[in-house]
């Protein structure tokens, strides 16, 4: 990689500056003529500014195109790329792409860099801008703080921290795919900025995204439509004149309550409605404002505005590094002309800002905004001005502005309404006004040039002569209203890459004084001098363009000059052109005409007029299609009619440019060389022949020919003529009566190429084997046989007939003749209108005519209450299916059916209709009055309704009601009921439950259906609503379950509607193990195989819209307890004895698990309980007789009951005996009287919650001192409640069933006249 501009030698002495398809893309042709299939490079997607941050990666990606392939390299403006540590580049061959990654950015690597591709044909050479976002640097901490302070500061800080929310992030741009955030831009973005967004992103073809972004947007739109009922007017991002970022829209929430959330690169950005904010919103109604206050480089991100979660609109802010190299300056213009404000950048950029005061100016109508190729020089035009548009105008790009004010006099010279074509002329006087400014320009202009390096050179060429370039030596390049300034037809040199602006500023350039043909290298300072002094003599208004023309036709060039006087030649291929070579040249003033009337392919040249020293070329391409003479032509289209088997051979004569191709077709198909087809072509003829033809081979023939300049085409068609296809069945038998037989059948599917004339009838009778000819009939396909004998059955053969022969035969089934054969039964009549006089019925005809043509109709009619049945149409058969019966008598009720008539005789009659009354007509009821609900379940529904009051005249009597009902989801009315209902209730079944249906009812009588009545809102298919409860008033809260049993827990309870029911376990879901089966009545929890793990606390909680109800059932899964471990036996006290014993393994498990003891002694053989609800593993056994021996167990016990015992060693005191000996002693007086103490004081308690609690205490004292007992310094003695007992010294106190209330400090105090003790111990109840 090299940091300098690679420089090829050119092969022509002045280098060819070319467009490109990419704008920002300059390219230069080394070549005059590039040779076939080469091209110079050029961009396919160029690199684009990027914005990273410090320390990160930037990548620079570009795909190039060019034969042969080009080589890409890589500048910077200020600095070498030497370094391959920091600087890297690579080409992927899967993506096609160069890249140029810069490794760890740093703020000095902020620059201008340059992408170059170069051939041996020619360079292509772009820029891109790299900016640099200084990372973030911790603040320092304060050294001088105590350790203390800071402790607390932070403390203080955890208190006020809010969690910063993070919008969902895009996902990142995939290898070869599109950037999402493009799509998120164009979605937010008007139509018009489509191709500016695309080409920030390196996309030159956006169509093929439209489809995907339509159906993008669709879905965004119905998300949004959620949330917001309107939303237009979106305005993006931009620096307003005031310094601020603003970007608005328009949008109505449909709830106003709603959350609009700012988010910067998906981070939750606070704002609040102060101006004064960073960040701050302003709403007016529906409008909303967002703006930053003083924009800086760390503002620039991607902001999006989100309702509750829905995004509405999506911006990009970007801050380019960018100065302004020359500002607008002050324009003073007079009223009606145009004003003209410029800047030049340091940057290129696309786009910048152009405003007058806060309103944005867009390019078109009153303004022309216009860029230089190399985006480096911006332009505002302002057309046509008034005093209304005098004022302050700004340029910002970036964050960065220029402002000017223009000024406008009114006009005194009359040069209103000045014609376009003298603006120009103008424009060159106000720039002279203003030197300086010019100057500075041009100094701008000149010093951005100097800064391209090498690439100077190459914007200093000046382009030569070729297709629709105008000029040459001495060309002076502007011509405000003489040229456009770019690609063809453009006035004088293009070298300089601002021609647009130069033109907008009026200036006259030359680089020549004396306009001679010599080529010179002009500098771009040069070509910026104004020079509007020296004549610039002849210039074109209009160049030459390029021409097709076809042979034989007409071709004209023509260009236009500013002068009328002036005089020119014209050169083909660079000789001299005159009338003498066959072309007419004409003058018409400043119109120079080449009129070449009758052109030849050697017409092909490149054409040139010159006058003055200027030049223009174009090209006359002369094309020559393939022709076809007009009477081989017509000849050839002309059908071609031949007999199967014959050979069928077409000819066509061409001319046109070689080389041709031929192709012949056959209805579509190609046509190759195979047996029957033969196809000869020579460069003028050619023919087709296809023998021994078929008749599927009928059908269009085509010949396509075809060279490069076009294509033409001929169509014939074939005829293959050959006798019919036999006549098509089944045959249809029209009429089979007494004396005749008549049938019809299907003409032939082909009738083989000509019509057919005539069908041929052979009859047998059945039973023979005789075919009688009947003779040759006309083409009508049907026939009647009236040589018939009744009863006799026929077969008939029929053969078509045409020019080429006769077709096989379609022979008929057995035809019955002579055989009586009824009509069936018409329909049921229907009444059409009935009147007291005149009844009006119409019905349609059988659809079994019994083989012969339907003759009539008879109608009977029968009075409601007999059985008789009259004939109405005592005059004959009714021809029609419709009748009016008259004789009727008022009020009378009436039946009538109808027969059909054919040859046999009359029918069956049909069904009689309903009945009819014979009255005039009814109006049609009302309303019903008070329509209501009487009851409602999740399947039904009952309704009652009062009788429609009669309005006569308006509204009569109602004689029945229907019940119509539909799903609030569908659009259709069903009817409940098939037939009127007389009652006015009605109960509607078939319900889905917790449905919404709307219901109405339908008045009606024999004049028609009444409007309808409903009700005001929809039905739910429910009962009336019932707050939830639970119907067992004796529900358990408490089950104990053995490990390995079933667990089923039935709860029933009442709700309506339908409640939804949830089960936790102590607060929890539960497991998956655990079923739970729903009804409209209950609930049943059930787990098949239960473990200690499923203990606990199960809540259901039953909710519906009316409220809600929970209850809970404790669940204890335990087992058998195992026994507890060897007991020991130890004597502390003589006279007692104490029983230690180790833990039964259950004990960790099962925390209601306790212990029981009993004894059993030598004198007394029964077992006897000792002690129960033990939680310790001792106990001191009292009461021990000397002499006796005594046997202890010790059980453990649950919830399931008693473990097996562990017995104790047996314990023994043994009774001495001694010689009786009586000692008189001195008798003296002894007291044995003591105060009263503890021999073992109350211990500390744990019990859980529920369970039993047991506390005890040993006690001495003579005389025996009285117990108290104390909870909170509450006597509890008199309390029964609790089960207190004092048995030889051991006191005890036993709660039954411990709770929260019996938390705290249990207190004994004993007493006697000696004096008194206190033992005290603290309960914790455990829950």
């Amino acid at each position: 990689m090299s940091s300098k501009i690679p420089q090829e030698q050119p092969k022509c002495s002045v280098p060819i500056k070319k467009r490109s398809r990419v704008p920002g893309v300059t390219i230069t042709q080394f070549v005059e003529r590039l040779p076939a299939g080469k091209s110079t490079p050029d961009f396919a997607r160029k690199p684009m500014t990027t914005t990273v941050q410090e320390g990160k990666k930037a990548f620079f990606k570009a795909m190039v195109s060019g034969e042969p392939p080009p080589t890409v390299t890589w500048a910077r403006n200020k600095g070498e790329m030497d370094d391959q540590e920091k600087y890297s580049t690579r080409y992927d061959e899967r993506a096609r792409e160069h890249v140029l990654e810069i490794v760890n950015v740093k703020p000095e690597q902020a620059d201008n860099y340059r992408c170059f591709a170069t051939n041996e044909y020619g360079q292509a050479v772009c820029a891109v801008t790299l900016n640099v976002v200084e990372g973030f640097k911790k603040k320092p901490q304060n050294a001088n703080g105590s350790n203390g302070q800071a402790t607390q500061d932070f403390r203080s800080m955890l208190k006020k921290t809010t969690v910063a929310t993070r919008k969902k992030q895009l996902p990142q741009q995939k290898e070869g795919e599109i950037d999402p955030k493009l799509l998120e831009l164009l979605l937010s973005a008007p139509k018009k900025d489509y191709e500016r967004i695309c080409l920030e992103f390196g996309v030159t073809d956006f169509r093929w995204l439209l489809k995907k972004l339509k159906q993008i947007k669709k879905e965004r739109e119905d998300e949004q439509s959620k949330v917001v009922e309107n939303l237009d007017n979106i305005k993006q991002i931009e620096v307003k004149p005031s310094g601020r970022a603003e970007f608005s829209f328009n949008m109505k929430l449909r709830d106003p309550n709603s959350e609009v959330n700012l988010y910067k690169d998906g981070t939750l950005i606070p704002y609040d409605d102060d101006k004064n904010s960073k960040h701050s919103l302003q709403k007016t109604g529906i409008n909303y404002l967002f703006s930053i206050k003083d924009p800086q480089r760390e503002d620039a991100g991607f902001y999006q505005v989100d309702v509750e979660e829905t995004n509405v609109l999506t911006t990009d802010f970007q801050v380019p590094d960018v100065e302004f190299v020359a500002k607008i300056k002050d324009s003073k213009v007079t009223e009606n002309e145009d004003a003209i404000f410029q800047c030049v950048l340091s940057t290129p950029l696309n786009k910048i800002t152009w405003s007058k005061e806060d309103a944005s100016l867009e390019h078109g109508g009153k303004y022309e905004i216009t860029i230089s190729e190399d985006k480096l020089t911006h332009t505002l035009r302002i057309k046509d001005c008034q005093m209304a548009d005098k004022g302050a105008y700004y340029a910002i790009a970036g964050i960065t502005s220029s402002s000017a004010s223009l000024t406008i006099q009114a006009d005194s010279s009359g040069r209103k309404g000045i014609k376009a074509s003298d603006k120009s002329k103008l424009i060159s006087e106000e720039q002279d006004k203003f030197p300086k400014e010019n100057t500075e320009m041009d100094t701008a202009k000149q010093t951005m040039a100097e800064n391209d390096g090498a690439d100077k050179d190459a914007q200093e060429k000046v382009e030569d002569g070729k297709e629709g370039r105008v000029g040459g030596e001495g060309g002076d390049g502007n011509g405000e209203g003489i040229c456009d300034g770019t690609g063809k037809g453009n006035d004088g040199d293009e070298n300089d890459e601002d021609g647009k602006n130069k033109n907008l500023r009026g200036d006259d350039k030359s680089t020549t004084d004396d306009g001679n043909d010599k080529t010179k290298k002009q500098s771009r300072a040069a070509l910026l001098v104004s020079d509007s002094a020296i004549d610039r003599g002849a210039q074109f208004v209009r160049g030459l363009s390029d021409v097709n023309a076809k042979v034989g036709e007409r071709a004209e060039l023509s260009c236009k000059l500013n002068s009328e006087t002036s005089e020119g030649r014209w050169y083909k291929n660079g000789k001299l052109l005159t009338e003498e070579d066959g072309v007419k040249i004409i003058k018409d003033g400043a119109c120079h005409i080449l009129m070449i009337e009758c052109c030849k392919k050697d017409d092909t040249a490149v054409y040139r007029f010159e006058a003055e020293g200027r030049k223009s070329e174009a090209t006359l391409n002369i094309h020559d299609p393939p022709r076809l003479d007009p009477d081989a032509l017509g000849e050839f289209a002309n059908p071609v009619i031949v007999r199967v088997g014959d050979n069928a051979e077409w000819k066509l004569p061409f001319s046109g440019g070689a080389p041709m191709n031929i192709q012949w077709y056959k209805n579509d198909d190609k046509l190759l060389p195979a047996v029957n087809v033969k196809i000869d072509t020579s460069d003028t003829e050619s023919q087709l022949r296809l023998t021994k033809c078929q008749r599927k081979d009928t059908g269009e023939v085509k010949i396509k020919i075809k060279n490069e300049f076009g294509v033409i085409e001929a169509v014939s068609r074939l005829i293959v003529l050959d006798k019919p296809t036999p006549p098509q069945g089944p045959v249809e038998i029209i009429e089979s009566a007494v004396t005749s037989v008549e049938f019809k059948w299907k003409p032939p599917k082909d009738s083989g190429g000509c019509p057919v004339t005539n069908y041929i009838i052979e009859r047998q009778q059945v039973g023979r084997n005789k075919w009688t000819n009947l003779g040759e009939i006309p083409c009508t396909p049907n026939y009647k046989d009236t040589d018939v004998d009744p009863g006799r059955r026929y077969c008939y053969r029929i053969r078509a007939k045409n020019a080429e022969g006769i077709s096989d035969y379609l022979q008929t089934g057995d035809i019955p003749a002579g055989v009586l054969r009824y009509p069936g039964p018409p329909t049921a009549p229907k009444v059409a209108s009935a009147f007291k006089d005149c009844i009006n019925l119409s019905w349609c005809p059988p659809c079994d005519t019994g083989g012969t043509k339907i003759m009539g109709y008879n109608l009977e009619k029968n009075k409601t209450g007999t059985n008789y049945w009259s004939l109405v149409n005592q005059n004959g058969p009714i021809t029609d299916t419709k009748h009016a019966v008259k004789d009727v008598f008022e009020g009378a009720e009436y039946r009538f059916r109808v027969s059909a008539i054919n040859l046999s005789g009359a029918g069956e009659p049909s069904i009689p209709c309903e009945a009819v009354i014979a009255r005039n007509p009814k109006k049609p009821p009302g309303k019903v009055i008070d329509l209501k609900i009487t009851s409602s379940s999740y399947t039904t529904f009952s309704l009652a309704w009062t009788k429609p009051k009669e309005v006569k005249g308006v509204e009569d009597e109602a004689q029945g009601y229907y019940v119509e009902i539909r799903p609030i989801e569908s659009l259709e009315w069903t009817c409940c009921n098939a037939t009127p209902i007389n009652l006015t209730s009605y109960t509607v079944l078939g319900l889905k439950a917790m449905a919404s249906y709307w219901v109405r009812v339908i008045a009606t009588n024999y004049g028609g259906n009444g409007e309808p009545q409903g009700f005001d809102n929809y039905i739910i298919a429910m009962p009336p609503p019932v707050r939830p409860r639970f119907k067992d008033r004796n529900m358990k809260t408490l089950m104990v379950v053995k490990s390995g049993n079933t667990i089923r827990v039935n709860i029933n309870f009442e709700a309506s509607p339908m409640p939804d029911i949830s089960w936790v376990k102590d607060g929890i879901p539960l497991l998956k193990h655990v079923t739970i089966t729903n009804s409209d009545r209950g609930s049943q929890l059930l787990i098949p195989t239960s473990e200690r793990s499923d203990s606990g606390i199960y809540t259901i909680t039953v909710k519906n819209i009316v409220g809600q109800e929970s209850f809970s059932v404790e669940i204890r899964v335990t087992d058998d307890p195992k026994p507890p471990g060897p007991v020991e036996l130890q004597e502390n006290i003589p006279g007692t004895v104490t029983l230690c014993w180790a833990p039964s393994p259950d004990e960790k498990r099962d925390d209601r698990l306790h212990y029981m003891v009993s004894k059993r002694d030598s004198f007394k053989h029964t077992w006897r309980t000792a002690a129960d609800n033990l939680f310790n593993n001792k106990f001191t056994v009292v009461n021990i007789m000397p002499g006796r021996e005594y046997y202890f167990r010790v059980f453990a016990k649950n919830d399931m009951g008693l473990s097996p015992p562990s017995e104790s060693p047996v314990f023994a005191l043994k009774k001495e005996k001694g010689k009786f000996k009586v000692d008189m002693p001195q008798m003296k007086a002894l007291d044995f009287e003591s105060p009263p103490s503890f021999i073992i004081p109350l211990k500390r308690h744990t019990a859980p919650e529920g369970y039993e609690c047991y506390m005890s205490c040993a006690v001495k004292g003579d005389p025996a001192p009285r117990v108290t007992w104390y909870h909170n310094n509450i006597s509890l003695n008199t309390n029964t409640n609790y089960h207190i007992t004092n048995v030889c010294g051991v006191c005890s106190l036993l709660i039954l069933r411990v709770g929260p209330k019996d938390n705290g400090e249990y207190k004994v105090i004993i007493e006697n006249k000696l004096g008194n003790a206190e033992s005290s111990m603290t309960l914790n109840v455990r829950e």
